[in-house]
């Protein structure tokens, strides 16, 4: 990872959406984000985190949507054009944990809830694809987990979304690499998996390492798992 002031050039006035960002997480990376001299837009379904993220962190947009309704992303995506132009980063931060109870406890009801983090990365990803293909800097990043790598039976709904989720990711960086491709030009857009085990301390490493994004070329970054642990 290079210094904060090449950081801080790489994200200087880039346009980025904190997909679900009202989280103490989102927020960490809201104020970094802005500190580096980005543009934020943080985006949540609830009115009342969304007000206390833009009273905390001054300088942000923030725009209420619920991100799994593709008809809602849409509308979204037409509000942020007129409002604060094309965006070139996205973090998604949509999702939750249920679980537990062996894999007789893998509710139905439980599966559907962590469900609604899949759908919202999939409709915000296909909403905006353009703008982050076309971008001469586009940076999707989503936050899995390091269950993905040995699930555990009272986990296997999560680990399960947290998979299909991963998929995605690197499906979505296939097509930013045929674009580039196709077009006879060097890839400009790049889409990251962050794996933790948990956030809970990791906020401001979650920061520095989704700003760093910016710090190099996307070909070194697309379709890349990054693994953030606590510090030793």
């Amino acid at each position: 990872m290079t210094d904060a002031k090449a950081v801080d050039e790489g994200v200087h006035e880039r346009r980025v959406l904190l997909a679900g960002g009202t989280s103490a997480a989102g927020r960490a990376v809201a104020r970094t984000l802005v500190d580096a001299g980005a543009s934020v837009v943080v985006v949540g379904s609830d009115h009342a985190r969304l007000d206390v993220a833009a009273s905390e962190i001054p300088g942000i947009a923030v725009e209420r949507c619920d991100l799994t309704d593709p008809d809602a992303v849409l509308a979204l995506r037409e509000r942020v054009h007129a409002a604060y132009g094309r965006v070139d980063g996205i973090l998604h931060l949509v999702g939750g944990w249920r679980g537990g109870g062996g894999l007789a406890g893998q509710s139905d009801d439980d599966f559907a809830f962590l469900l609604r983090s899949l759908t919202a990365l999939r409709h915000i990803s296909r909403a905006f694809d353009d703008d982050l293909r076309t971008s001469d800097a586009g940076r999707l990043a989503i936050v899995s987990s390091t269950t993905v790598d040995r699930p555990l039976a009272g986990g296997a709904n999560y680990a399960a979304v947290k998979a299909a989720s991963e998929a995605w990711v690197r499906a979505v960086a296939q097509g930013y690499a045929k674009h580039a491709r196709d077009a006879e030009q060097a890839d400009t857009a790049a889409a990251v998996i962050f794996r933790v085990k948990s956030l809970d301390g990791l906020e401001g490493a979650l920061a520095a390492s989704f700003v760093a994004l910016w710090d190099d070329e996307a070909a070194a970054w697309n379709d890349v798992v990054i693994r953030i642990d606590p510090p030793v």
